[in-house]
């Protein structure tokens, strides 16, 4: 019997190989907005971050999703990620 895939993704903050559903997908779109994309499918250029306050706090101080993302990212993105995380 074979075991279903489950897709693997590396958080940019810690480095650590994750199941995908276990991460929040940030991403820069065409336009160069910055939405939280909770499909997994939204066109543009994405980031994961992991379910996890620590990581979330990390990224703020440190600006990575900035860097990886090549914008500018609002605070309302952060604060819309930290609600993700409280409510799984």
């Amino acid at each position: 019997m074979n075991k279903k895939h489950v897709p693997q993704r590396t958080c940019v903050i810690s480095h650590e190989k994750c199941d995908k559903r276990d991460l929040i997908r940030v991403v820069r779109t065409p336009e160069k907005d910055v939405i939280v994309d909770l499909t997994g499918k939204a066109n543009g250029r994405g980031a994961y971050i992991k379910k996890d306050i620590d990581v979330l706090e990390k990224a703020i101080k440190t600006k990575a999703l900035n860097k990886h993302l090549e914008v500018e990212v609002p605070e309302s993105i952060y604060e819309e990620i930290k609600n993700i995380i409280e409510s799984k």
